[in-house]
């Protein structure tokens, strides 16, 4: 999964997933710019396999992390080149939530469970997909919206390793964390991560753990 090389860095002139945009605005008189960036809203899904009491989470790498990680000069209005000897690709690898972009004409508990299934292996009847509450995320730059689930799975319902779709070039490694390490591992600094794992897994200790310990 961290096997990556030949590392370059482009300007974005069009893509299917965002529209850099600038917004022009007065705000109590004052006119300002700011740079926005046009995304699609998301689900993701806290799963709880009761077989092994463990959080399942997945393991990917993301570019994003991995060039900022690897510090290039930005100054640079040239096309950037990383050197991935130097910087390996374990630099972009993160653990994070079960999550997928909302770009069907399905509902979202539809979209989560085509998701667990997708990248995970876990074929989680749609019933059993629990809503748990909608935030914005990027608010700086996106503000999309993400809405977050819970889902309790089993072994039984485990019907394949997971691992993404392979159409779509996707290579996830699907991870399990202990409950009992769970706290541990989000405040690890070291545990590359986003803040939306670490407010998925204290709302499980706090709304799940006790009527299953």
């Amino acid at each position: 999964m961290e096997n990556v090389s030949e590392v370059t860095i482009h300007p974005c002139k069009e893509s299917k997933y965002i529209k850099p945009l600038r917004v022009q605005y007065t705000q109590n008189g004052v006119k300002k710019d700011w740079d926005a960036i046009k995304v699609h809203d998301s689900v993701c899904v806290v799963i709880f396999n009761t077989t092994s009491q463990s959080l399942v989470l997945v393991k990917q790498l993301r570019p994003a992390v991995y060039i900022n990680n690897a510090s290039p000069d930005w100054s640079s209005n040239d096309v950037l080149h990383i050197d991935s000897k130097k910087y390996p690709g374990s630099l972009g690898l993160t653990y994070e939530l079960c999550a997928g972009v909302v770009d069907k004409n399905e509902s979202l508990e539809e979209i989560t469970r085509c998701e667990i299934l997708e990248e995970c292996g876990f074929d989680v009847p749609l019933e059993k997909i629990e809503r748990i509450t909608s935030y914005r995320s990027s608010v700086g730059h996106s503000g999309s919206l993400q809405t977050m689930f819970y889902a309790e799975v089993t072994d039984e319902m485990r019907v394949s390793q997971g691992g993404g779709n392979p159409d779509e070039g996707e290579f996830i490694d699907v991870v399990e964390i202990p409950i009992q390490e769970a706290r541990t591992f989000i405040m690890d600094e070291n545990i590359t991560k986003p803040v939306g794992l670490m407010f998925a897994v204290m709302w499980f200790y706090a709304n799940k753990l006790k009527s299953h310990i």
